[in-house]
């Protein structure tokens, strides 16, 4: 191809073309992946999130572990029991549902 303004132009849209084309195909790769959770979302721990708000506080990992131990909740890896998430890490002291929550959730989102 002769290197004058037309080659030049018609170079420049196919780069162009092939560009929107590229993009085009990141968008419906991207639209394969599944969502990631909203760690702010309480649908991760369903019902367990009810029987958190009227558990006795201030509350122990262990405790928890012992009443909710085999309760399972949804990860971004599949289903989880609570003492799958909680049973790993030491022992804390939780004040309220809310420092519960926030633990699972960040224990879950890693």
């Amino acid at each position: 191809m002769a290197d004058d303004k037309n080659a030049r132009d018609k170079q420049a849209d196919d780069e162009e073309r092939r560009q929107r084309e590229r993009e085009l195909q990141e968008a419906r790769d991207r639209a394969d992946e599944s969502e990631p959770m909203d760690p702010g979302s309480s649908e991760q721990l369903g019902d367990l999130d009810e029987e958190l708000e009227n558990h006795d506080y201030p509350t122990t990992t262990d405790e928890l572990i012992s009443a909710y131990g085999d309760r399972e909740i949804e990860t971004q890896g599949g289903s989880k029991t609570i003492e799958e998430v909680l049973g790993p890490i030491d022992s804390e002291l939780y004040e309220s549902a809310a420092d519960v929550r926030n633990r699972i959730q960040g224990l879950i989102s890693r």
